[in-house]
C-alpha cells in the first residue's frame, strides 16, 4: 500500500517498455492486455484532470425519461489542441506505437463515488472501425470491471486503478460486453480511454464520441 501511494504521488511518466504486459485470449477472435501500475505519479495526474477539464453530466433516455448520467464525462480529439496532459500526449504515443492504431480521440469519465457506473455496452465506434482497439488507463481508486460475452454467460473480474492499462483487442467490441457496477462505497476514479476513428464519425464532433469506460 505505501509502495502503491508511492507510485500514485510521482511524477506523471508512462512505462514505454510496458513491463509485467500479460495478455489473456478471451476467445479466438478477442484478447485483453493488462499491465499493472502503467501510468505513474496516478494520483498526480487524477488530480489535474480532475480540477482541469471541462466535465459535463450528459442524459440518456429510459422508459421515455431523459435521466442524467451517473458520471461525468469530458472530451478531447486533436482539433481542440494539445492533450489536457503532457503525459496522455506520451501515453498516446506509446500506444499507437505498440498497437499500431492512431489513437485520435480522448475520453474521460470521472466515477464520483459508488453510484457513478456504466450499464454493459460494447463501444459504439465498432460499427465505423473493424475490431477496433480500445486502451484504457484508470487513475485513482480501483473500481470493479466487469467483461462478459455478448448476449450473456459468465463475467470475468477486474480491479482497475492506481494507474492501470487495459486494452482490449480483436473482436471484443463485437463479441464481449463490458460495465462498471455500482458498488456500496468506492473513491473517486477517473478512465481515460484512447480510441481510434473518431475522424470518420459522420456527425464529426467530439461532443458525439462514444462513452469511455
Amino acid at each position: 500500500m505505501v509502495q502503491g501511494s508511492l507510485l500514485g504521488m510521482a511524477e506523471p511518466d508512462v512505462d514505454g517498455s510496458f513491463t509485467g504486459l500479460t495478455r489473456r485470449q478471451l476467445d479466438t477472435r478477442s484478447w485483453l492486455d493488462v499491465v499493472p501500475d502503467w501510468m505513474r505519479g496516478d494520483q498526480v495526474v487524477f488530480d489535474l484532470l480532475e480540477t482541469q477539464l471541462h466535465w459535463r453530466q450528459r442524459t440518456v433516455t429510459m422508459y421515455e425519461r431523459r435521466l442524467p448520467e451517473p458520471r461525468l464525462t469530458s472530451w478531447w480529439v486533436p482539433r481542440d489542441g494539445p492533450e489536457p496532459l503532457p503525459v496522455l500526449a506520451e501515453a498516446r504515443r506509446l500506444l499507437a506505437a505498440r498497437y499500431g492504431a492512431d489513437f485520435d480521440s480522448i475520453g474521460c469519465n470521472l466515477y464520483r463515488h459508488g453510484a457513478d457506473s456504466v450499464a454493459w455496452h460494447g463501444d459504439r465506434h465498432r460499427h465505423t472501425v473493424a475490431n477496433p482497439v480500445v486502451a484504457i488507463v484508470s487513475v485513482g481508486a480501483a473500481r470493479p470491471f466487469r467483461l462478459r460475452p455478448r448476449g450473456g454467460g459468465p463475467s470475468q473480474l477486474f480491479a482497475l486503478g492506481n494507474g492501470d492499462l487495459f486494452v482490449m483487442g480483436g473482436a471484443c467490441q463485437h463479441d464481449w460486453e463490458h460495465t462498471v457496477p455500482k458498488v456500496r462505497v468506492a473513491a473517486p476514479r477517473i478512465s481515460i480511454t484512447f480510441r481510434h476513428g473518431a475522424r470518420r464519425s459522420r456527425r464529426g464532433s467530439s461532443d458525439h464520441l462514444p462513452p469511455s469506460r
